[in-house]
């Protein structure tokens, strides 16, 4: 497996090109894992590894299908129930190339794919800079289609819970969420918070098991371990924040720009989803930081 490398005082960031540009092992300095730690001889998929991207579109979407602009866009399902999920950038290669000594950019053009899952021409532009406690993860999606197109996009981290036997307090600023179906499908409208999915106030999860989309987010999110701090802050265009705790016992916080299932959503006129749209040429951009405090 081809894997880029990047460090500095603080991180050491390791890259698959061949996986959708996905981040492998994000530790810090002593070793330590800050993302969940990953054997590269049990990685197949970009879900096995540490955090993935999703473009050209976030989550699932029912049935595969949607309709935009009065046409009907049938997606090949990507799930055993029938969902298309996570966009279509995350199991293929990208170009990856050092740009400094703490600093990768990776390059997608679905114009080199034929068989791609999506009918609108995209380009994908996603840089990891490492600088002082900070990791960033930028992206860019560029509508290089000659048609408007439906747009999307979101990281999917996974950050290992236990530190020393210690689950960590948890913590993130959402006032909204979402009652889904048996395929954790959004029904309608978000709406308020009840106490145990609230996590305004820090709290331990414990033996809950969540897979939840939260809304009205102020794009912060952080654990505590007590001798150490973990905090992950997104810009505005991250407007949701799914939070879902993985079997292998690590919790992923992923920050994303609409609702999960949002095309079908807005088309149904549920308020609040945050679908967006890029004319040809135009781009959806924004930053992911993880930033580290006490002894790591």
């Amino acid at each position: 497996m081809n894997v880029q490398t990047i460090k500095n005082e603080f991180f050491t960031l390791e890259v698959v090109p061949e996986l959708g540009a996905s981040v492998l092992n994000l530790r810090a300095a002593s070793g330590r894992p800050v993302m969940r730690e990953v054997n590269p001889a049990d990685v197949k998929t970009s879900s096995q590894c540490a955090s993935f991207t999703l473009a050209p579109y976030s989550n699932r979407i029912r049935d595969a299908k949607f309709s935009f602009e009065g046409q009907d866009i049938r997606l090949q399902p990507t799930t055993r129930d029938g969902l298309a999920q996570h966009g279509d950038v995350r199991n293929r290669p990208w170009r990856v190339s050092p740009v400094g000594p703490a600093r990768l950019a990776c390059n997608f053009d679905s114009r080199d794919f034929a068989d791609m899952n999506w009918p609108w021409a995209f380009t994908v532009r996603v840089e990891y800079t490492l600088h002082g406690p900070h990791f960033d993860t930028s992206i860019t999606l560029t509508n290089v289609d000659s048609r408007e197109m439906p747009a999307g996009v979101g990281f999917h981290p996974y950050f290992t819970r236990l530190q020393d036997s210690i689950d960590p307090l948890v913590s993130f600023g959402a006032a909204l969420t979402y009652d889904t179906d048996e395929r954790v499908l959004p029904t309608g409208e978000a709406r308020p918070v009840k106490p145990a999915e609230d996590y305004r106030t820090p709290s331990r999860i414990g033996e809950r098991q969540i897979d939840r989309a939260y809304t009205a987010w102020d794009q912060i999110a952080a654990l505590d371990w007590g001798e150490r701090q973990l905090t992950l802050t997104a810009d505005n265009i991250f407007s949701h924040l799914i939070v879902y705790t993985a079997p292998d016992g690590s919790l992923a916080l992923e920050p994303v720009s609409h609702a999960t299932d949002a095309f079908n959503l807005a088309a149904r006129g549920v308020a609040g989803v945050d679908m967006r749209t890029l004319a040809p040429g135009q781009s959806l951009a924004g930053t992911m930081r993880v930033s580290l405090g006490g002894q790591w």
